[in-house]
């Protein structure tokens, strides 16, 4: 079983280097770099900027983008070996501040949370053992992620590494510039406020609309069956 974790662990940690950019540069990962607009991403990943999914679009824009790797080897009947299943990227008006990455439990079976964090570090440096979260107000994201195991950061940007089930063990990388990403959460509550401040209006207006579309396909019908109409 060790040499299993170990050869694991060892093929993790080559998978995560050969996509680095910089070790210890912790605004970016792989070859996604944290400020990057949709469309930059969008090239890189083969995935259509069209299929960006808004969030909110005031009092900022924000905008997700979702990217599952190929299983298998461009070119080739081969299997991929890579260990992500997938990865949602976030936008703040146009600017790219987190980076969720969710590993497959089928390519992270056998391996310690401390292969994790071996792996991981040699893309980020030493990490530091995590077992509370920070002080900080924590998105949706980050409070569904599970328990946080070990982080890597500076005063700009946080990468966290999360266990996210204690059944079956499934890990998950954040990456954040904790600036935007403070941002974003503050757009966010904001647009959920107006959201329910214009709540009414928009139901008044749906309505109406609802009567005038009525009474236009009744007006629509009635010209119609009148002048065919024989008694």
């Amino acid at each position: 079983m060790m040499n299993i974790r170990l050869v694991a662990a060892c093929a993790f940690a080559m998978t995560f280097v050969g996509h680095a950019i910089d070790a210890q540069d912790l605004s970016r990962y792989r070859t996604f770099e944290l400020g990057a607009n949709v469309a930059t991403v969008s090239a890189l990943t083969g995935v259509g900027a069209s299929e960006a999914t808004m969030v909110h679009r005031r009092p900022v824009l924000l905008q997700t983008l979702e990217w599952r790797p190929s299983r298998w080897i461009s070119g080739t009947s081969a299997e991929s070996t890579d260990p992500v299943d997938r990865v949602v990227f976030s936008f703040c008006d146009d600017r790219l501040f987190m980076i969720v990455v969710d590993y497959g439990q089928d390519r992270t079976e056998g391996m310690t949370t401390a292969d994790m964090i071996d792996a991981i570090s040699t893309a980020y440096g030493p990490g530091v053992a995590s077992t509370r979260r920070p002080a900080r107000i924590q998105s949706q994201i980050e409070s569904e992620s599970g328990s946080p195991v070990a982080r890597w950061g500076d005063a700009k940007r946080s990468v966290v590494l999360y266990r996210t089930s204690s059944y079956r063990e499934s890990y998950r990388l954040i990456v954040t510039d904790t600036s935007l990403a403070d941002r974003a959460r503050k757009g966010a509550t904001e647009a959920l406020r107006l959201d329910d401040q214009e709540a009414p209006r928009r139901e008044v207006a749906r309505q109406k609309k609802e009567r005038d579309d009525a009474r236009a396909a009744a007006d629509k019908a009635r010209s119609a069956n009148k002048g065919l109409f024989k008694p």
